[in-house]
C-alpha cells in the first residue's frame, strides 16, 4: 500500500524543513500564479468559452494546491485540509459564487469525501498493516516465504521481490520497504562489496514495493480516489480493480526482475543466506504467537470477504469494520497504535476526493473538456493523460498528482470514465525515476548501497513501459467485459 508524501520521502533523506520566510514566499507565489491562470480563462481573453465564475473559483483552488504540491510549500496533508477549507468559504458560501442564497448546505458536499465508503476501506487497510507490523507478522512470514528460494541469486532476487509486492498490495509501501531492507539485510552480507548484484537486491525491493500498489484499491491512494471518482453506475469494487490492476502490476514486476538480472549480474555463484536473528515481540513468546494466529486469521478472512462482495453482497467498507473492531477488542492495537495510523494519508485523500467534487459540481471538467479538439480519440486522450501522470509523479506526490489529474481526464471521457481513470491511477504507481519520486526510493537510497543513477536508468524503463503496458491490458479487459 502506498503512502506517497514527498516530504515522507525527504525526511527520509534527512532535509531539513524550509524557512518560515520561504515557505510564506512560495505560499504567496502560488497564489498569484493561480490566479493569473484563473484570470486568463474570463471573458474573451482566453481566446475560448469563458468559463463561470464558480469554475473560475475552482480553478483558481486547483492551480494554487497544484503549485503547493509541487513545491512542497506545505506538507503534502495540509494542502489538503486547504483545499477543504477554500472550498467551503469560496464555493459553500450562500450566495457567493457558487451556492445560491439561503442554501445553507451546500458546503458539505466538500467534506462528505471524508465519509465515503473508500476511507472506511483505506482505515481497515492500516489497521490490518498496524496488527501485521506490530505482531512481526509481515517479518516472519517475510523470512518463512524467502527460505524456499533457495541460494541462486535470480532466485533469490525474485524472492524478494514476490514477497515485497504482495505486502505492498495490502500495507504501506514504505514500511513495507524499510521491513524488507532489513530482511535482505542478512542476504546482501554474503556478496562482496563491489558485486553488482547488491544493487539489483537493493533496486528490487522500491521497485516491486511501488508497483505492488497498483493491485489493489487499497494498495495505493490515487486507486482510492479514482474508484472514488466514478459517477453512479460505474463504481468499482475491490475484486473488480485486481482485475484492471493486477495482470499488468504482475507483468511489470517480471519486467523490472529481467532488468535487474540483466542490468546487474551476479558475480557470486550462490547466495549464502546468514541465519537471522529470532523476533522477538513486546509481549514475549506465547502471548506473541497468538496474536500472530490471531491476526493472520483476520487478515485473510478480510481479504477474503473484500475479493467475495458479489457473493455475500457485505459493502467492503463494512467488511473494514472486522480488523478494526476485532484488534482493538482483543487487545491486539493499543490506543497509541491507532493515533500512529496513517492519517495524513487519509486527509490527502479526502483532500483529493474533494477537489473532485468541486471540479465536477463547478462545470470546471466539462469547461476544460470543451478545450479538446473535436473527433480526438479516447485512446489518445488516455495515453496523453497516463503519461502525463507518470511525469508528474515523478516530481512530485503520486497521490497528489491523481487528485489534480483525475478530476478533469474524467471529463474528457464521461461516457467511458473508468477508461481513463483506472489506467491514470495505476501509472501514478510507475514513477520512481529520482530518490524521493517514492519514500521507497528514499528508504533504498537512504542505504547508501544504490545511487541516483541507478534510479533514473530503472525508472525510466518504467516510465516509458507502465503507461503503455496498463493502457493495453485496460483495453483487453474493457473487451473482455471484466
Amino acid at each position: 500500500m502506498q503512502s506517497d508524501t514527498r516530504a515522507q520521502a525527504l525526511r527520509i533523506l534527512g532535509e531539513v524543513d524550509h524557512p518560515l520566510i520561504r515557505t510564506v514566499v512560495k505560499v504567496v507565489g502560488c497564489s498569484v500564479a493561480a490566479f493569473f491562470v484563473a484570470h486568463w480563462t474570463q471573458g474573451d481573453s482566453a481566446g475560448v468559452e469563458s468559463l463561470s465564475e464558480a469554475g473560475r473559483s475552482t480553478l483558481w483552488i486547483l492551480v494554487f494546491a497544484a503549485l503547493m504540491w509541487v513545491t512542497e510549500a506545505l506538507p503534502a496533508y495540509a494542502v489538503g485540509l486547504l483545499v477543504m477549507g477554500l472550498e467551503i468559504l469560496i464555493l459553500g458560501r450562500p450566495g457567493g459564487v457558487f451556492a445560491e442564497d439561503g442554501d445553507y448546505k451546500a458546503w458539505e458536499q466538500f467534506v462528505q469525501p471524508w465519509s465515503n465508503p473508500l476511507m472506511w476501506l483505506f482505515i481497515g487497510g492500516f489497521v490490518l498493516a498496524a496488527a501485521a507490523s506490530k505482531t512481526q507478522l509481515d517479518q516472519v512470514i517475510a523470512r518463512r516465504v524467502l527460505r524456499f528460494f533457495g541460494h541462486e541469486p535470480k532466485a533469490v532476487l525474485a524472492g524478494c521481490m514476490m514477497v515485497t509486492f504482495v505486502f505492498s498490495m495490502f500495507m504501506s509501501n514504505t514500511a513495507t520497504a524499510a521491513m524488507m531492507i532489513a530482511v535482505v539485510a542478512p542476504v546482501a552480507l554474503s556478496l562482496n562489496a563491489e558485486d553488482p548484484f547488491m544493487k539489483a537486491l537493493y533496486l528490487g525491493i522500491p521497485i516491486s514495493a511501488n508497483i505492488g500498489g497498483m493491485g489493489t484499491i487499497i494498495g495505493s491512494p490515487p486507486n482510492a480516489i479514482a474508484a472514488g471518482l466514478m459517477p453512479t453506475g460505474s463504481q468499482v469494487d475491490f475484486l473488480q480493480w485486481m482485475t484492471y490492476g493486477l495482470p499488468p502490476a504482475i507483468l511489470l514486476a517480471v519486467v523490472g526482475w529481467m532488468y535487474l538480472v540483466k542490468r546487474y549480474p551476479c558475480e557470486t555463484g550462490s547466495i549464502r543466506l546468514l541465519p537471522s536473528e529470532e523476533l522477538s515481540g513486546a509481549e514475549g513468546g506465547k502471548y506473541n504467537n497468538l496474536h500472530r494466529f490471531a491476526v493472520a486469521s483476520v487478515f485473510v478472512i478480510t481479504i477474503g470477504l473484500w475479493m467475495t462482495e458479489s457473493l455475500h453482497k457485505i459493502p467492503n467498507a463494512v467488511v473494514s469494520f472486522i480488523p478494526i473492531v476485532s484488534f482493538a477488542v482483543f487487545g491486539v492495537l493499543k490506543s497509541e497504535d491507532i493515533r500512529n495510523l496513517q492519517w495524513d494519508v487519509l486527509l490527502l485523500l479526502c483532500g483529493g476526493l474533494s477537489l473532485g467534487v468541486a471540479v465536477r459540481v463547478s462545470g470546471l471538467a466539462d469547461w476544460v473538456a470543451s478545450l479538446l479538439p473535436t473527433g480526438l480519440p479516447i485512446w489518445a486522450i488516455v495515453l496523453v493523460m497516463a503519461y502525463l501522470a507518470v511525469v508528474q509523479s515523478n516530481l512530485m506526490s503520486n497521490t497528489a498528482t491523481a487528485a489534480i489529474l483525475l478530476p478533469i481526464g474524467i471529463g474528457f471521457v464521461p461516457e467511458v470514465p473508468l477508461a481513463l481513470a483506472v489506467p491514470v491511477a495505476l501509472t501514478c504507481s510507475c514513477a520512481m525515476m529520482l530518490p524521493i519520486s517514492t519514500p521507497p526510493n528514499a528508504v533504498a537510497f537512504a542505504s547508501n548501497k544504490v545511487g541516483t543513477k541507478d534510479f533514473v536508468k530503472s525508472g525510466a524503463l518504467f516510465t516509458l513501459l507502465g503507461p503503455a503496458i496498463v493502457y493495453l491490458w485496460m483495453v483487453v479487459a474493457l473487451w473482455l467485459g471484466l
